[in-house]
């Protein structure tokens, strides 16, 4: 599918699908609305001082790598944190696209970290860091299956209105059985039928104000 460059609100870069008229990250400002869903009320509030293991990460839609990036940044800021992040992604964009996006520029960081992401292997658990790993798994949302094994997922998946099939009960009910007790999934979505969804497969959920651009997105726990 055609992508092209789009420069967001807050001078990040992402890429837009004009075959749907779709973001890979809000218009608004993709690094502002990844720091604020996924970082401020994901990564922040489940990492606690008696956190003593690997924070298991899941992301749902790789795409620019982008998150991945930031939870990296975001972890060394973190005392005695280390992270193992999975992402999953079923159309990788290509080396090509990820060269042209700005975000290391913007973060003000040397872009090896960025590249490293982007250029290690598939279905590999990979090191990043001395406190960073990474597995990218080239797979759909709807075939991939754990139980009990994540800390924290990233529902980043493109929105209901042009991939409805990625926000329906079969889904999160994955998601709910991924997540171990007292795991969280944070997601840019506000909307009452994905929020209801949620809610139906046993997850508790609370609605935040929004990044740029949005009034609210969610946050679900699996209480347990």
């Amino acid at each position: 599918m055609k992508k092209e460059l789009l420069k967001t609100g807050d001078g990040s870069t992402t890429l837009h699908l004009p075959q749907w008229n779709e973001q890979y990250h809000s218009k608004h400002g993709a690094i502002q609305e990844a720091l604020h869903v996924f970082i401020k009320h994901g990564l922040q509030y489940v990492c606690n001082p008696n956190l003593n293991k690997p924070l298991s990460i899941l992301e749902i839609g790789f795409g620019t790598g982008l998150n991945a990036l930031l939870t990296y940044i975001s972890s060394k800021e973190i005392d005695n944190l280390s992270i193992d992040y999975t992402g999953l992604e079923a159309y990788p964009v290509a080396m090509e696209e990820i060269d042209n996006l700005n975000f290391s520029e913007q973060l003000n960081m040397d872009n090896k970290v960025y590249t490293k992401l982007h250029s290690s292997a598939w279905e590999q658990r990979e090191k990043i860091s001395d406190t960073f790993y990474l597995t990218k798994k080239n797979i759909r949302f709807e075939d991939f299956q754990e139980s009990e094994k994540f800390h924290l997922i990233y529902f980043d998946a493109f929105g209901p209105r042009v991939q409805p099939e990625l926000w329906e009960k079969p889904i999160f009910q994955q998601m709910y059985l991924a997540l171990k007790p007292n795991g969280v999934l944070v997601t840019y979505s506000a909307k009452g039928a994905v929020r209801r969804t949620m809610q139906e497969v046993g997850f508790t959920v609370e609605r935040l104000p929004g990044p740029p651009g949005k009034r609210e997105m969610l946050r679900a726990i699996k209480i347990g």
